[in-house]
């Protein structure tokens, strides 16, 4: 082990005791959680009445006064008859005119819900459209991705440079639509009007380009998968376009790059490492989900983001987190990070997706656990490994992974690295390399493009792994304390416990006796074992995250 992981776990075990006595969970955040909060998290009943079906965005983009305008088309099956249906929007966007079969719908609004009537019966079974007008300035996004909304610039030549960012904040803040993640379109239409001297690139394959009389120009992209609302973007810029074809595990995928012209011939060679990302991730989690839409990276003026086979990109055309190693280890400055981490996005957000961001883990656990993977595949498993533990020094512990349900509260930013080690943990425990990678495979395949409850994918590695994983996922997700390793040594005995941690927490743990691996099963109870040689040097396996503590002598 090298000089910086010795140190990384120190570290750890100094965190481990600096918590309060009986510290056991984090307050999220003292914060008063409104009806707004509610509405916006949970499935009202005027929500859960239909489905999605589809959807047909059609709006005009104007960069000289930041404005857009249209209608979303929401088509859906009635699954029982109700009068009032829940349509999210926010200020300071406003509907001015929702219609089923021509005619008008009375609504009302309440915050960044509209309450529209239904003005004939729903029966159940059948297939409705209702066609919502709307418009306005679209809130600005100030620290895009993190902070939603629309991000306006312009490129070197002063051309406008826009692009859509809504995960967390949500679809709502720029367009119409069923503004929770549990239900997606089957399909999506997606058409955006521009003036003609720029384009739009937007989710799934390009089906028309039409140009109108008043010096703007329709693009219609149509997206052939469900897809998550956060996921549907729009990109507009005067961008320059190449392609190639990469041969996968289910044909030939076609793979779309768009970049301001100015970046044109850094991107041929930057984003060569989007067909090495494609072959790695087939490897580990199965074919790419989304072969009918194609895989796209789009430059966008902020870093990046996940947006279903319209990956953006803003990474500066260099390796890294905007050129620096988040592992502190020297191997994240072999990849893109924005390419590698946003793209494995495609198999752990827009192909499994969360029902509630109180399970965000789902897709940033794996996400960044998928940067590992990436450098092992191409640099070698103990590359990988470094890379993980080299990660850890940006754990907090601060509050726990998983958030608060109904509410539209996520978890700690922990869900990244944490949860990164904790799945690389649980390899540990499976102990067969390749029994792992068909269980991360099986994941995207049995969960083919479907919404999930964080509980879900828990019973899932429970049920394949062949373990009661509970007390794990509660360790890591739903506590904030570091489990530490306890033992001692007496009358040529090691004794040994779990201790920090929560009640039923007994994975087992590798560790080194003098030299000499070996596998131990701790319980919160001490536990002996007899020792061959008096006072052995104790090593725990580092790819476990938990601490230790050698109590002989205390």
């Amino acid at each position: 082990m090298c000089k910086q992981f010795r140190n990384s776990v120190f570290v750890i075990v100094i965190l481990c005791f600096s918590l309060p006595a009986g510290a056991q969970y984090l307050a999220p955040e003292h914060r008063t959680f409104t009806r707004q909060d509610s509405l916006r998290g949970s499935i009202t009943p005027e929500r859960a009445w239909w489905d999605l079906t589809y959807y047909h965005l059609d709006v005009a983009v104007n960069p000289s006064d930041s404005t857009i305008s249209g209608s979303n088309t929401v088509t859906y099956r009635v699954r029982n008859s109700a009068g009032v249906m829940q349509i999210d929007l926010q200020p300071p966007l406003s509907i001015s005119e929702a219609t089923q079969n021509v005619k008008q719908l009375e609504f009302t609004r309440e915050g960044n819900v509209y309450w529209i009537k239904m003005a004939e019966t729903q029966q159940p079974g059948k297939i409705y459209s209702v066609i919502l007008r709307y418009g306005g300035k679209p809130k600005v996004s100030k620290r895009p991705p993190w902070e939603g909304g629309i991000t306006w610039k312009r490129d070197s030549n002063n051309l406008p440079f826009i692009a859509s960012s809504c995960q967390g904040d949500g679809a709502s803040l720029w367009w119409p639509c069923k503004d929770h993640m549990y239900d997606e379109p089957d399909s999506m239409l997606i058409s955006v009007n521009v003036p003609s001297n720029l384009m739009d690139v937007s989710n799934g394959r390009l089906r028309s380009v039409v140009k109108q009389k008043n010096k703007t120009t329709t693009y219609n992209w149509f997206v052939a998968n469900p897809i998550n609302n956060y996921g549907v973007n729009i990109n507009i810029a005067d961008y320059a376009h190449f392609s190639e074809i990469f041969d996968g595990e289910k044909g030939k995928l076609t793979c779309d790059y768009y970049v301001l012209k100015e970046d044109l011939e850094k991107a041929r060679v930057q984003f060569k490492q989007a067909t090495m990302m494609l072959k790695a991730f087939e490897h580990w989690f199965g074919p790419y989900p989304f072969y009918e839409d194609g895989y796209k990276l789009v430059e966008a003026p902020y870093l990046g983001m996940e947006h279903q086979s319209s990956v953006t990109y803003g990474n500066g055309f260099r390796n890294g987190y905007r050129g620096n190693d988040l592992s502190g280890t020297g191997w994240g400055n072999k990849f893109d990070f924005i390419i590698i981490h946003e793209s494995a996005h495609e198999w752990f957000a827009n192909n499994i997706t969360y029902e509630d961001v109180a399970d965000m883990w789902v897709h940033e656990s794996f996400a960044n656990y998928a940067e590992c993977l990436y450098v092992e595949y191409y640099y070698g498993k103990e590359a990988g490994r470094d890379y993980v533990l080299g990660s850890r020094r940006n754990i907090r512990n601060d509050r726990t992974v998983t958030g608060i349900y109904n509410v539209n509260f996520s978890g700690s930013g922990d869900m990244y690295y944490k949860g990164g080690s904790m799945l690389h943990t649980l390899r540990q425990i499976v102990n067969d390399d390749e029994k792992w990678r068909n269980i991360l495979r099986g994941l995207n395949n049995d969960f083919y493009h479907q919404v999930v409850k964080g509980s879900q994918i828990e019973n899932y590695l429970s049920e394949k792994t062949g373990l009661n994983l509970k007390p794990f996922f509660d360790q890591y997700l739903r506590d904030i304390r570091i489990p530490v390793f306890e033992y001692y040594i007496s009358d040529n005995k090691l004794f040994y416990r779990w201790n920090n941690c929560v009640q039923g927490f007994n994975i087992p743990l590798k560790i080194s006796v003098s030299g000499v691996e070996k596998t131990v099963v701790p319980t919160t109870r001490f536990t002996s074992v007899d020792l061959e040689t008096p006072n052995p040097k104790i090593v725990v396996d580092s790819n476990y995250y938990v601490a230790s503590l050698n109590m002989t002598g205390k």
